[in-house]
């Protein structure tokens, strides 16, 4: 069985690799969190040299819209993948998916909400 942190460790590699396969590049850094019942996945610096130029090329709210849509367009599209790597890491069925992106920070957050609390083992204190 697992650890906590070798459950977050092992999401936050599975899903910057889905990201460079997926996205075409993967984030500056990636976090995983394992909070409960939820589990919030935080990307930096995922904001492709395309992406940023659209941004800054197209009136503030229209680029932010655009890329917004698209991102998410291309979640939902993966969702079914996404899903299952969290469900065979965790061996907990997923609820629920939110995303969101900020195209000001480049930063990006992936929230599953799981049917369960994951098992996991208890770290001892040295």
């Amino acid at each position: 069985m697992k650890t906590q942190g070798e459950i977050e460790a092992a999401i936050s590699e599975g899903v910057s690799r889905f990201e460079q396969e997926y996205m075409g590049r993967g984030p500056k850094d990636i976090h995983a969190h394992l909070l409960g019942d939820l589990l919030v996945v935080r990307l930096e610096g995922v904001l492709t040299a395309a992406e940023q130029h659209l941004v800054k090329a197209l009136p503030a709210e229209k680029g932010r819209d655009l890329l917004k849509q698209v991102r998410t367009h291309l979640i939902e599209t993966a969702r079914p993948t996404m899903e299952a790597m969290i469900q065979h890491i965790t061996g907990v069925k997923i609820v629920s998916l939110h995303h969101d992106i900020s195209t000001v920070t480049g930063e990006e957050l992936i929230v599953f909400t799981l049917a369960q609390i994951p098992a996991y083992r208890e770290v001892r204190p040295k």
